[in-house]
């Protein structure tokens, strides 16, 4: 059975890091898969301008408008094609933002007003325009919950795996001074050492190996994964994988049925 261990969080940009063990290629990649194409997030779909008297033309500011990235609430809201208005829209699959901006200044994500306040902009100080004096902006913004799938701005995020890595090093002295400058000098400790800690922390794996195999000797385990996810502010990792948990199984379940 698999097991996960928690290894690496980054509180200031949400990326995390865990070893999936006991496990293989196919189901790693296709929990990334799930992720990336079906856990899905709220975004822009459809715009209708009333005022743009910047330099941008219209569709210039609708396209920053759908990669921003909006605070989603998967349990308030369901994909229009499952909800029950069947993609007519209505306030369980769809949601109303407005801007209203003049000039001069910088137009912000943090501009757009929503009458969902779980649902927001990630990351407010986004720039969509900049207006000159006399400038305004005006629009009403349409967002609807999607698949990555279907378009990348509903995609939730980054995500990758590497097998784990064994590293041994010897760190003698001979070869330490041959080969030193074909080494990245994040992988030395303040005593000039190779650390093999440092050269995961610092993700410098394939830029070890093979370089001297007699300073660094590298192995990998094909039973056990790091699994990398690099959040883009709709929904946190924990959200992300247990979506992506449900929708997997939904899928064999799906799958089974049809092989019946």
């Amino acid at each position: 059975m698999a097991e996960i261990q928690m290894l690496k969080k980054d509180k200031k940009t949400g990326r995390v890091s865990f070893l999936i063990k006991n496990t293989n290629p196919a189901f790693v990649n296709s929990l990334r898969r799930t992720i990336i194409d079906t856990v899905p997030t709220m975004a822009i779909e459809d715009i209708e301008f009333r005022k743009n008297s910047s330099v941008l033309y219209d569709e210039i500011v609708a396209h920053r408008l759908g990669l921003v990235p909006l605070k989603t609430d998967l349990k308030a809201y369901t994909l229009p094609a499952k909800c029950k208005c069947e993609g007519e829209g209505c306030a369980r699959c769809t949601l109303k933002l407005t801007l209203k901006a003049k000039g001069p200044g910088t137009v912000y994500s943090a501009d757009l007003k929503s009458k969902d306040p779980k649902i927001k902009p990630a990351y407010p100080k986004m720039p969509i325009a900049k207006l000159l004096k006399g400038q305004e902006l005006e629009l009403e913004a349409t967002a609807v919950l999607g698949e990555g799938k279907d378009h990348v701005k509903f995609s939730p995020g980054l995500v990758w795996f590497n097998k784990e890595p064994k590293i041994k090093t010897s760190n003698k002295q001979e070869l330490l001074e041959k080969h030193k400058e074909k080494y990245p000098a994040e992988v030395f400790d303040k005593d000039g050492k190779i650390n093999a800690d440092l050269i995961i922390d610092n993700n410098l794996v394939d830029a070890c190996d093979g370089v001297c195999d007699d300073l660094i000797q590298i192995e990998y385990n094909d039973k056990n994964f790091i699994f990398f996810i690099e959040p883009w502010g709709q929904l946190t990792p924990a959200e992300m994988v247990s979506n992506a948990a449900v929708l997997f199984n939904e899928s064999l379940e799906e799958f089974e049925k049809k092989l019946k």
